[in-house]
This record gives structure tokens, sequence and C-alpha cells, in this order.
């Protein structure tokens, strides 16, 4: 039997991660082809012209976002698979039940 709250969870999670990404990444994928090619960083905008700056903080920036959107895809993925293999559904003292089965099964012990 399964735990569907941490799989809810690991569903959420995942797809946050990967929204994330798909979202906001394309902000972040120059900072190391800048660094690797040319001897300047520069930061894009739609209205003006761009802005240099200085190039280990762009690529401290992107290391961080790639970070956090890692943490949420594996946090989802340790909930799937927590979710998966639990069983606390099935571990509820029988005084702690609500419902309509609560006597039928306070009757059997």
């Amino acid at each position: 039997m399964s735990d569907m709250r941490f799989i809810i969870i690991g569903i959420a999670l995942t797809f946050f991660g990967f929204l994330v990404l798909g979202l906001f990444g394309h902000d972040y994928q120059t900072g190391l082809i800048e660094t690797n090619q040319f001897d300047n960083c520069y930061k894009y905008f739609e209205n003006k012209e761009p802005v240099e700056v200085n190039c280990s903080t762009k690529v401290f920036d992107q290391s961080v976002f790639f970070g956090i959107v890692l943490a949420l895809i594996i946090a989802g993925i340790i909930s799937l698979i927590k979710g998966l293999r639990g069983d606390w559904d099935n571990k509820v003292n029988p005084e702690d039940m609500v419902g309509s089965d609560k006597n039928k099964n306070l009757d059997k012990d």
C-alpha cells in the first residue's frame, strides 16, 4: 500500500522544479558559455544596452539557480519513492480511527 500524501507532494515538487527550470532557465544559460568563449560577460535587457558584469558572479548565480531546481526535483523524487514504499496509511491505531467503520474495528479487539 502506498502513502498518497508523499506521492502527491512528490509529483508537485518534481513538476514545480521542471516548471521553474522551463520558465526561468533561459536567464541562466549564458554564464558558462560567455566565460569559456569570451573574456567579458554581459547582462542583457530588453529595453536598453547590455551591461558588463563580473563573470564569476554570473556563473555563481547560474549555479545557485540550478542547485535550487535540482534540489526541488530530487526532493520530489525522494518523496515519490517514500510514498510508494510507505505504509503510514495502514499504521493507524484503532482508537484514532474516524469514520463509519470505527466501531467495527474496536469490536475486533
